[in-house]
């Protein structure tokens, strides 16, 4: 049984769970599709990879290849989670209302049909930096605390 793998995923869905409140805090309503949803706080692609660096620093220790390896690979996941994919949600926002402008420019009355649109692009795909820095934050924790429930008497 890989431990560190199971700390990771169990950090990925507790960060996932962990959106859900603070989701109802900002919106007042409770969404539980939020759980399977990219983007919000935490980020549980840091989460994930932080907690995964943290447990093997900790039984491997820092100066070990592994620990260079989960944190390089750590390091460019929370870059694409909060640059790239970020950028990837705010050029679909872009397409998502780019048929109601061209209705605009035509002329046409705004009956606000797009705002009721089922199919629209998914917009929340990357992460804010502070959603990332609290997602390794949270990594930090549990990996820290996997280790300390998976350490050896």
């Amino acid at each position: 049984m890989n431990k560190g793998m199971i700390t990771a995923v169990t950090t990925i869905g507790l960060a996932q769970f962990i959106k859900i409140p603070i989701k109802k805090i900002k919106t007042g309503k409770w969404d539980w599709g939020t759980f399977v949803e990219t983007g919000g706080m935490p980020s549980s692609h840091s989460a994930g990879v932080t907690s995964l660096a943290t447990f093997i620093a900790l039984k491997r220790g820092v100066p070990t290849i592994d620990f260079a390896l989960a944190s390089v690979f750590g390091l460019i996941v929370m870059y694409d989670a909060q640059g790239i994919r970020r950028q990837t949600g705010e050029l679909t926002i872009a397409v998502n209302e780019m048929e109601e402008k061209i209705e605009r420019l035509r002329g046409d009355k705004d009956h606000h049909f797009h705002d009721k649109k089922e199919r629209r692009l998914k917009e929340m795909l990357g992460h804010q930096p502070e959603e990332v820095l609290g997602g390794a934050l949270f990594g930090i924790l549990t990996g820290a605390i996997g280790h300390l429930l998976t350490k050896k008497k």
